[in-house]
């Protein structure tokens, strides 16, 4: 697919962006997540569903919802085989038309300015680790069933909601720190990666091959796409007080393939030939093309 080239930081406004969004078997989250993106103060950009092998009643009531999205929507499903997620996130940026890409969990609600703020912070070799702020279950079951107020326009609500410990922190739907003061960072930082939130230019994910599907389970994918992306010579941008998404309540996944998959990583950090390609990536995916299936919801 040929895709435009920005060439320099100042014509990001006119790109077309991409958002894949992650999902496995929660569909009531992914429509709350969508109807969110509807409510965007910048609307140049596409969705892709990523989706991790969700049950068909899951699949159903996303592709089967009489609503006309106002942006193109796509679903990708691939057979349910555990937890794969970078293998999930890999097939939506296969299917992506955008010249940049901003990968979002399903269970993660952006706000209105979400988009404009990611695009505001895109830089040339730079990467942007987004910011998010917990719900708990009560919060999370209100924004689910009926929309939650916007913080600017009713902080009084979101303090009592902090006030009263349903969600972790406030600043960061408050406080929007500068683009121009915000500080490129060359070397890797585990702390703080954020999958759920993330935005990078094609060209360097698809130079780096993607994310590693070699990581099975839950665990470490993120955080090696990150030292991949420092070794072909991207700068991390932070997102935090600009880029922040309201992250759903959910029970923990199983994290039995932690354990491996840190092993894994720690063995790619100490290795000394600083390779940056993925194991099993991008352009070589475990998933035969003929297995996934991809629906247009809103061309």
């Amino acid at each position: 697919m040929n895709r435009p080239v920005v060439a320099h930081p100042g014509q990001a406004g006119k790109m077309l962006i991409s958002l894949i969004i992650l999902t496995y078997n929660r569909s009531d989250a992914l429509l709350t997540v969508l109807d969110a993106l509807c409510q965007q103060t910048d609307m140049n950009f596409e969705v892709v569903i990523a989706d991790d092998g969700s049950h068909q009643e899951h699949v159903h009531a996303v592709t089967a919802k009489k609503k006309k999205w106002p942006f193109s929507l796509c679903h990708a499903w691939h057979p349910d085989v555990g937890f794969t997620a970078a293998a999930a996130r890999n097939m939506g940026a296969r299917l992506a038309k955008g010249t940049y890409l901003i990968f979002l969990d399903g269970d993660c609600v952006p706000l209105s300015d979400f988009v404009q703020r990611h695009r505001a912070l895109a830089r040339e070799n730079c990467f942007v680790n987004g910011s998010r702020v917990l719900l708990n279950e009560k919060l999370t079951f209100t924004a689910i069933r009926q929309s939650l107020p916007a913080p600017r326009t009713n902080p009084i609500f979101w303090l009592r909601q902090r006030f009263q410990g349903r969600c972790n922190k406030l600043l960061g739907l408050f406080l929007r720190w500068p683009a121009a003061l915000r500080v490129r960072k060359t070397r890797f930082r585990w702390k703080g990666i954020r999958s759920c939130n993330f935005g990078l230019w094609y060209e360097a994910f698809e130079r780096i091959d993607g994310f590693d599907e070699a990581y099975d389970g839950w665990g470490h994918e993120d955080a090696d796409l990150v030292l991949r992306l420092h070794r072909a010579g991207y700068a991390r941008i932070d997102g935090f007080w600009a880029t922040e998404v309201l992250h759903l309540w959910h029970r923990q996944a199983s994290r039995s393939d932690e354990l491996a998959n840190r092993r894994r990583f720690m063995g790619r950090m100490r290795a000394t030939n600083a390779e940056f390609k993925a194991e099993i990536g991008l352009h070589t995916p475990r998933t035969h093309a003929s297995k996934v299936k991809m629906r247009i919801l809103s061309p």
